[in-house]
């Protein structure tokens, strides 16, 4: 049985907003995005991928939805909620505008923090304000979470689910079982060759990296950073 495999972007194209340090690498051109796009809508498979979208740029508004909806594809897009409205950022038209094209809307936070470091208070702030806002804006139960920097641990784990959330995903890379909790993905960068695209849209992950993904999965799981 073929496994599920999630393909997380960021940005794409030009960046109407200034970059945090270490994110500008996980932009991709506009025709990166559309020639990854090209491959999974081609896919004898193409089911078994999950296309999902962090930082709610505007670019997952103005270049993303429309190159999916021609595609017959549909994505998740996992929405800074401190962001909403914001230059370069998506508002709440756009949410209504994914929504209405079948796009699943979760939350990434409220102001892009890595959540392992967060005291018990901001941490709930996070996740249930965030989720609360979207919910209100969207008219519909908000339960996945895409998590910041891929950063979690089992306190986190555990707030997510105390938050109602059933579904959270990762940057582990690789496969997940079906109805798991947490769902592994690997984020795309620019600087990928087409034979490191070939190998992630495949499932393959050679068996020392597979090993190395398992012990920092069940690692993060039974440990707090926080």
């Amino acid at each position: 049985m073929t496994r599920p495999i999630g393909i997380n972007f960021h940005g794409i194209g030009t960046p109407e907003r200034p970059l945090e340090p270490g994110e500008a690498p996980y932009w991709l051109s506009v025709e990166q995005f559309e020639r990854v796009l090209d491959r999974i809508a081609t896919a004898p498979d193409t089911n078994r991928f999950t296309i999902t979208f962090d930082d709610s740029n505007l670019s997952d508004h103005d270049i993303a939805l429309p190159a999916l909806s021609a595609r017959g594809l549909r994505a998740r897009f996992f929405v800074l909620t401190g962001r909403i409205g914001q230059a370069g950022s998506l508002d709440t038209g756009h949410l209504h505008a994914l929504q209405a094209a079948g796009m699943i809307i979760g939350s990434h936070g409220v102001d892009h923090l890595a959540w392992p470091t967060l005291d018990d208070a901001v941490l709930v702030r996070e996740l249930s304000e965030s989720r609360a806002q979207l919910e209100t804006i969207c008219g519909c139960p908000v339960v996945e979470a895409g998590i910041p920097f891929g950063r979690y641990d089992t306190r986190v784990l555990r707030a997510l689910r105390d938050a109602g959330y059933t579904t959270a995903w990762s940057s582990d890379g690789g496969i997940w079982r079906k109805n798991a909790f947490i769902r592994p993905r690997t984020s795309l960068r620019e600087d990928m060759s087409d034979q490191d695209l070939k190998a992630i849209l495949s499932g393959h992950m050679p068996l020392a990296r597979r090993f190395r993904r398992a012990l920092g999965m069940t690692r993060r799981r039974w440990t707090t950073t926080g």
